[in-house]
Formats: structure tokens, C-alpha cells, sequence
């Protein structure tokens, strides 16, 4: 039997423009991502970026992270209103939840912001650190949602669609070598590894696009005068382990006062029978004694 999904088929509906989610999951299934332009609204847009104007203070520490970008982590903790209502968003949620299953977790929750200058990333994936053979199965959905819009000239995500198919013999694996974390400052218009089939993820503020985790993409150069920002939250299967630690990233008495669902979300929820008990209970009666 089907497991019940947090949102139904019906509630995706206002989002969907009139297309059917089956031929969006088709889509996604073939090409390892999909695209809904336009999801918020300007005051949405506006909540998000003023969310996140006090901390967009901090310049990347590598080349991956980028040093002419902002990364901002935790962002649960720093504003758990503006950000809850982002992780549980019927169409992010139905994906992560379709894909993982009802006991996926929230694996990570940052934004990027571009300055002018940045460099490109390195091809990665964002469930990489999970090393089984492909072509396997997808263990993380990351979401993607554009506070600036994402254009030619100033870092859209850039792209290699199917490659969520591959297999390890032929195609590009993960740099791993010294590259990534150089701190030489390279030319923005330097690529290192050019990829054929690569597209940019060019679309107008408000979106959201919603990537298979073995999906390689990175994030583009910014050759604009103008920064770009994102919010970018990831799901991870319930059994894997989050990239980023939520239980120390939300304190306890943070989130005992969180939806219950984003509670689950961030790991205070049971997988399969009892994987993430506390004393032998489910982890969400702890908090019961915070709230």
C-alpha cells in the first residue's frame, strides 16, 4: 500500500499551473530536476530576504563555499516562522516525501549569496557522501528557492540533466583533489571542467526547483553586478545521517516550539520501527517536557 504523504495530489493543485503531477514526476524522473516559476509572491520574496539581511555578513571559506559568497546555516534557529513555512511546502515536501519516504529528514537548510566575481563551483552532488555504486537510487531531494532571480551572467546553478542516471565508469566523480578547498582566487570566467551537456537553471525570483541529489550541478560564476541569493533546503533519506547537525543547530527549547512536522523534519521522529529513539521512546516526548 502507498504510504500517506503529508499533502495530497489535490493540495499540489494551486501550484501546478493546470499540469498534471504525473507528468511533472515523469519530468523529474527523466531529467533529475524540475522547474515552478514563480511560487512567491514579491512580499514572500521580501519576508526571505529580510530573514536574511542581518547575517549575510560571512565570506566562504574555500573554493567550494566560494570566497566572494555568503553562506548563512542554522537558519531554523535564526528565524523558525519565515523558514518553517519553506521546508514544508506542499510541493517541496510531496517531492522529498514521494522520493524518501514519509520519514525523510531534513538534511540541510542554508543560503548562498553570490557576490559579483564569484567563481564557478566544482561538480558535485549533494548526496555524495553516501558511497554506493550508480547508478543507485536517489538518497536526498535538494530544493531550491530563488530570492534573486538566477540568470546567464550572475551564477544561476548549472546543471547536467540525466545525470542522476550514470554510472561510475565514464563520466565525471567528485573532485576530490586539492582544487576544491584551493585558496588561490581564480579569474570568474576560469572553468575548470566544462561540461558539454551542462544547462543554466535560469529563472525568475520567487521560484523553486526541486534537484535529485545525484544530480551533478554546481553553482555558476556571478560575471553581473549584482549579487544573487537562494535559500536551499535538502532532504536526506530517514536513515541517513544529516549534513548539517539539527539537534545542536535548533536547541531543544527551539524546537519544542516548532510545527510538529518540522520537528519530525529535523530529526525528532522515528524511522522504520525505532531508529532515532530516546530512551527507548519517541524523541518527540523529550520535547514535551521543554514545551
Amino acid at each position: 500500500m502507498r504510504e500517506v504523504l503529508t499533502y495530497s495530489v489535490e493540495d499540489l493543485a494551486p501550484f501546478l499551473g493546470g499540469r498534471d503531477i504525473e507528468d511533472v514526476w515523469a519530468d523529474y524522473e527523466r531529467d533529475g530536476y524540475v522547474v515552478f516559476e514563480s511560487l512567491m509572491n514579491k512580499d514572500g520574496v521580501t519576508r526571505v530576504r529580510n530573514a536574511l539581511e542581518p547575517y549575510l555578513n560571512k565570506k566562504g571559506r574555500n573554493d567550494f563555499e566560494g570566497f566572494k559568497s555568503n553562506r548563512v546555516y542554522a537558519l531554523l534557529a535564526k528565524n523558525p516562522d519565515v523558514f518553517s513555512d519553506m521546508i514544508t511546502h506542499p510541493l517541496a515536501l510531496y517531492f522529498a516525501e514521494r522520493e524518501l519516504g514519509r520519514s525523510c529528514l531534513l538534511s540541510a537548510l542554508l543560503a548562498i549569496n553570490l557576490h559579483p566575481g564569484e567563481t564557478v563551483q566544482p561538480w558535485h552532488c549533494d548526496d555524495q557522501q553516501i558511497m554506493i555504486p550508480r547508478p543507485r537510487p536517489t538518497f536526498g531531494v535538494s530544493t531550491f528557492w530563488i530570492v534573486d532571480p538566477m540568470t546567464e551572467e550572475n551564477g544561476a546553478t548549472e546543471i547536467i540533466p540525466g545525470s542522476h542516471l550514470w554510472d561510475d565508469d565514464g563520466h565525471m566523480t567528485f573532485d576530490r583533489d586539492a582544487r576544491l578547498y584551493d585558496p588561490s582566487d581564480r579569474d570568474v570566467n576560469e572553468d575548470p571542467m566544462p561540461h558539454p551537456d551542462a544547462i543554466k537553471a535560469t529563472m525568475p525570483a520567487g521560484s523553486l526547483m526541486i534537484l535529485k541529489s545525484s544530480v551533478f550541478h554546481r553553482g555558476g560564476s556571478n560575471r553581473s553586478d549584482s549579487s544573487r541569493l537562494i535559500v536551499t533546503p535538502q532532504y536526506c533519506a530517514g536513515w541517513s545521517r544529516q549534513l548539517e547537525n539539527m539537534v545542536l543547530a535548533v536547541p531543544p527549547e527551539k524546537a519544542a516550539k516548532l510545527p510538529q512536522r518540522v520537528r519530525e523534519l529535523i530529526g525528532y521522529n522515528i524511522h522504520d520501527f525505532f531508529m532515532g529513539y530516546v530512551d527507548g521512546v519517541h524523541p518527540d516526548k523529550t520535547l514535551e517536557k521543554l514545551s
